[in-house]
């Protein structure tokens, strides 16, 4: 049967065994589970011997090259060093190289020449904010909650900003896990541990579904899911129902990683700053309220009973026992019923902020003026009031206690089987895990998984790390699907190199950046991507690597890589979210800021805002994926859409003005300099012969035209603010040459 037969076999017995089939959990695994690849002990393999040694820079090349040899394959020859800089810069820092990088690394004719541009890309802060949006993907980032209403969540920012930062300390891999997983009990006085727990905050949530058990329930699923699949490389999920049909992973181990999370709630108010600034902090508030103690009484006075009217029509939406935990007295709450009560704090509380912004609107006549002046009065301190401390999202337990987790036949939130206690794999570890009481008021059991998952014995964790490195600098990872190592992968095309990728990772004390450097070494990754047509027969998918394979940038690549040629590009780093121009009429639910100030519009896409229903148009368009779920890799499409985009865009059209002004600046006059700016700013390159005389041969027809439109007095985009040197036909024409380049294949993909 072919793979893809395989796979329809499996959906379909998928789909008719998940009706009530279970298989039996003393069912034993089978020899090729117990036996399967991933999940042995790592252990470094031998570099292996090839008879062409001199290709061989690094182990890497040598276990490429092995495979080669013995299907009689000659690697592509090296890369150009134009081409090499390029995809070395954008692989990096998702930017293209700047004519003095370009003219620095054509100068340098040493053999180290190209480790040196490694290393300053290493060392750029344009790497963190590039690999960034690589794990964002995988943590379903987003800021906003999904489903209908799509509110904003207002500090999910700060996630992001933690992501980059780590990644340009290179803070070590294993601490990085440990950060996410479980960094308010480990570290609860670091406001970078806090805030790192947000990686399993930033699931969807329908806020305003009354089944607050339901609820629970699907967040416990999409973190159970996405712990498996992005720190594991497992399909967790296929066990929630029933015991995996292909991987040794039974429906009670499902519930067993669950329970890691069982106390788990959102906590959207860390305090980000030291002890020793709450305190300040708390005296100067301290201080406000006692010279506004009179105002705000009468304040509250008016809006107590609207408060009230508020709190208590959304206490009447919810089920008997959920009201029964809002109103139990503390100390009498259980840890359900304090999970309860903190999930439904958030719509209780909705419209009761200290500004009064939902009381005012609700207020009429002679009591609303009232309420005004008052307001103002109260605004006439606003100068001895504190700034509100930096807060930012992420986990926290409700406590020191748990509630029991069950085994739910079907995935049923409401059909509890048996009950299971805090456990690994089965195929790992038979007992229950060893909990240790955490420094913070918490259960220990996130640290304790943490722990398990960052441990260098764990033979799934090193692994599924340095393949998704690799994948995304070759576009396809050793094994294919980076989150799924189990028997329903891609096949692993190189599982000795991925091993002893593995080993080094960990020897090297956990850096991605020298994982990077290893690889990025590697005759393997400078070759070229010319096509060999002999071994395309042999590997006509190049799942080999005898070359390198040309790869488009991602959408918010070719949105930086267009602001920084023509000169707009913001490069402020960090801070909320920025609301780049968007279609009019484009209905955006939960809002999108439409007066954002030129400058802001222009950072980079790291730092556009992030609305889960309404994605910015130029990334969905180039495949951004949804952000509802992890995305281990991109969808790679070709569609209309994409082209219009860079046709017809407003934005594109204004970087394309940009561009010829910025060409025009440094060139002058001369017709041909100007070609050879526009060519090296976009492309990287000089234009061959050819090129240069249809370039000419295109601005001086399209300066004839425009210069027909202009006597006819036909609409002419002009470019503005031009000096009066330039002739205003040709400038015009240069911006359309701009534009071309723009949209031409070679500025989108990299070789």
């Amino acid at each position: 049967m072919t793979r893809t037969g395989r796979r329809i076999a499996t959906l379909l017995l998928l789909a008719f065994s998940c009706i009530a089939w279970v298989v039996p959990d003393d069912l034993p695994f089978t020899k090729e589970q117990l036996n399967h690849w991933a999940y042995q002990k790592l252990k470094k393999p031998p570099v292996p011997a090839v008879k062409n040694r001199g290709w061989v820079k690094t182990p890497i090349d040598a276990f490429i090259l092995e495979k080669l040899e013995n299907k009689g394959i000659k690697p592509a020859p090296p890369a150009d060093k134009i081409t090499l800089l390029r995809r070395a810069t954008f692989d990096l820092t998702g930017l293209p190289p700047a004519p003095e990088e370009i003219n620095a690394f054509l100068a340098d004719n040493s053999s180290g020449a190209f480790e040196r541009v490694v290393d300053r890309l290493l060392a750029s802060p344009r790497y963190g904010e590039k690999w960034a949006r690589h794990w964002l993907d995988l943590a379903r980032y987003a800021e906003s909650e999904g489903f209908k209403a799509d509110e904003t969540r207002p500090n999910a920012w700060r996630y992001r900003d933690y992501v980059i930062e780590a990644l340009n300390s290179d803070k070590p891999y294993d601490r990085f896990i440990k950060e996410q997983l479980a960094g308010d009990e480990l570290w609860p006085d670091d406001p970078q541990a806090l805030v790192a727990t947000g990686f399993n905050r930033h699931y969807p949530d329908e806020s305003n579904a009354r089944n607050l058990m339901q609820r629970r329930q699907d967040v416990l699923n999409d973190i159970t899911d996405t712990v498996g699949g992005v720190f594991l490389g497992t399909t967790i999920g296929c066990a929630r129902c029933h015991n995996h049909k292909y991987d040794p992973i039974l429906q009670k181990d499902y519930y067993r990683l669950q329970a890691f999370f069982a106390a788990t709630r959102a906590k959207d108010d860390f305090v980000l700053v030291s002890a020793a600034k709450q305190d300040v902090y708390k005296h100067e508030r301290t201080v406000w309220e006692e010279k506004t103690k009179e105002i705000r009484e009468q304040i509250a006075q008016i809006e107590t009973p609207v408060i009230k009217a508020i709190y208590d029509d959304n206490f009447a939406k919810y089920p008997a026992e959920i009201q029964q935990a809002i109103t139990a007295s503390p100390e009498k709450r259980d840890a359900m019923q304090w999970l309860m009560f903190h999930k439904a704090s958030w719509l209780l509380n909705s419209n009761m902020d200290e500004d009064g912004i939902g009381v005012g609107p609700r207020l009429k006549g002679e009591t609303k003026k009232r309420w005004e002046e008052l307001r103002k009065q109260l605004a006439a301190f606003d100068e001895i009031k504190p700034k509100p401390l930096p807060i930012g999202p992420g986990i926290t337990d409700v406590g020191p206690q748990a509630p029991a987790t069950y085994v739910l036949r079907g995935g049923n939130y409401d059909a509890t089987g048996e009950e299971v206690q805090p456990g690994f794999l089965t195929i790992f570890e038979r007992g229950p895990a060893r909990i240790t009481p955490s420094k913070a008021v918490s259960t220990g059991r996130r640290t304790a998984l943490a722990n398990w998952v960052s441990d260098p014995n764990n033979p799934l964790t090193a692994r599924v790390a340095v393949n998704r490195i690799w994948h995304y600098h070759f576009g396809h990872g050793i094994v294919g699907t980076p989150s799924d190592f189990g028997e329903m992968r891609d096949p692993e095309s190189h599982r000795e190199l991925l091993d002893w990728l593995a080993t080094t990772f960990v020897e090297q004390g956990w850096s991605i950046k020298k994982v990077h450097r290893l690889i990025m070494l590697s005759n393997v990754y400078q070759q070229s991507s010319v096509f060999n047509g002999e071994a395309s027969k042999i590997d006509p998918g190049d799942n080999l690597l005898w070359r390198f394979r040309r790869q488009r940038l991602s959408g918010e690549e070719i949105r930086d890589a267009i602001l920084a040629v023509s000169g707009r590009l913001n490069l402020q780093m960090g801070g909320p979210s920025v609301f780049p121009e968007i279609p009019q009429g484009m209905e955006v639910r939960g809002g999108w800021k439409r007066n954002e100030i030129e400058e802001a519009k222009n950072r980079r896409s790291i730092y556009v805002f992030v609305r889960r229903n309404s994605r910015y148009p130029m990334f969905q368009a180039f495949d951004m994926p949804d952000t509802h779920e992890s995305c281990s890799r991109r969808s790679m499409t070709t569609t209309a859409p994409q082209a219009l985009n860079l046709l017809n865009d407003r934005v594109i059209l204004q970087a394309a003005q940009s561009f010829a002004s910025r060409v025009l600046n440094v060139a002058d006059a001369d017709v041909s300099a100007q070609i050879v700016m526009a060519y090296r700013l976009a492309l990287a390159r000089k234009p061959n012969p050819d090129e240069l005389r249809m370039a000419i041969n295109f601005l001086q027809l399209q300066e004839s035209l425009i210069k027909l439109r202009i006597e006819e007095k036909q609409p002419v985009v002009l470019l503005p603010n031009l000096p009066a040197k330039f002739d205003q036909a040709h400038a015009a024409a240069l911006v359309d040459f701009c534009h071309v380049l723009l949209n031409s294949n070679e500025f989108v993909y990299i070789n």
